[in-house]
């Protein structure tokens, strides 16, 4: 099991208790096999308790594991074939939004989808998973050719947010993903969307309209990081916790305030504990889901569409406290 979080210690401690057990058996030829079966079963029960209690911060912190599943991997364990496309055919081709037609049971569909990296210098190609300007304006132009052909979308959501460097700004970070988000309320094909990992601001909206949007369990999706919100509100990031709970970014949450259409279970501790199966879990929504819109009018999946995401809004008033400053909104 694969443990990186200081909410995860006790577990660790126990499996490390667990291991040097065994050790001792193998060097004493001793029977053990009653201990172990115990202290086995007390691990089973102690993870079941810390990862059935996440606070949104935890949750955080699991969706940027570094070992969880990104975008191609999930399209490497649940497409049968993938042909991946390049290039907005104006400025580039943007590592950090991937993109092309693969096929799932036989079903084809266009997959389009943040890349994170898996080491220093996998990150620094993929831009740490954040989009500039050319990789929204690919992935509008592969949904395009997704209508043309009349096969369903499938977006994977991963990212921190949209590159904010001032090149980014000047390509006309903004209105790439305004166009995106207005092109796809009127696309005539079905789209999925799905949180992955990290939902962050415009960088993930800017590929997350759809019909159906799910999160994973273990992921979160807000107009601004933990971190950001906690510098902007207290000045400090000593608050992210609590800005955590405050933003209601958990996928839980999201579903409470009718946000996302749904929550994908993930392996107890993480989708990386199991990418496999991860994988086969989020397969057979997809496949489900796919069937279902397919069968739709496309006149009434449109209209539809676009009656979701506008009666999104609704916001309350929390009473302050003496750490939480004035005129904090959260969204209903």
């Amino acid at each position: 099991m694969k443990i990186s979080f200081d909410f995860e210690k006790p577990l660790a401690d126990l499996q490390q208790q667990i291991e040097k057990v065994k050790q001792a058996e193998d060097k004493t030829k001793v029977d053990m096999s009653a201990t172990l079966a115990e202290m086995e079963e007390k691990f089973e029960v102690l993870k079941k308790q810390i990862y059935s209690n996440l606070t949104g911060w935890q949750k955080v912190q699991i969706s940027r594991h570094p070992e969880r599943p990104y975008t191609l991997q999930y399209i490497e364990l649940m497409c049968d074939d993938f042909i991946e496309l390049h290039g907005d055919r104006n400025i580039g081709d943007d590592k950090a939004i991937v993109g092309g037609f693969g096929s799932i049971n036989g079903h084809t569909a266009m997959f389009i989808g943040h890349q994170k990296g898996r080491n220093t210098k996998d990150r620094q190609y993929r831009n740490f998973g954040m989009a500039n300007p050319e990789g929204y304006r690919k992935a509008l132009r592969l949904m395009k050719m997704a209508e043309k052909f009349n096969k369903p979308i499938i977006t994977l959501i991963d990212t921190p947010g949209a590159f904010p460097g001032l090149e980014a700004e000047e390509r006309g970070q903004g209105e790439a993903i305004a166009r995106n988000l207005m092109e796809m309320s009127v696309l005539k094909v079905p789209v999925i969307c799905v949180i992955i990992g990290e939902g962050a601001s415009g960088g993930a909206i800017g590929i997350g309209v759809g019909d159906k949007v799910y999160m994973l369990e273990n992921t979160w999706y807000s107009v601004i990081s933990p971190e950001s919100c906690s510098s902007i509100l207290w000045r400090s990031w000593d608050y992210k916790e609590k800005a955590a709970e405050v933003l209601k970014l958990t996928s839980g949450e999201m579903f409470k305030n009718k946000l996302i259409d749904g929550v994908i279970k993930e392996p107890l501790g993480g989708a990386h504990q199991d990418p496999v199966a991860m994988a086969g879990t989020l397969k057979k929504q997809l496949l489900k889901d796919l069937k279902s819109l397919q069968e739709r009018n496309v006149d009434e999946l449109v209209n539809e569409r676009i009656e979701k995401f506008c009666s999104m809004g609704v916001v309350v008033e929390e009473e302050t406290t003496d750490e939480q400053p004035q005129n904090v909104v959260s969204a209903q």
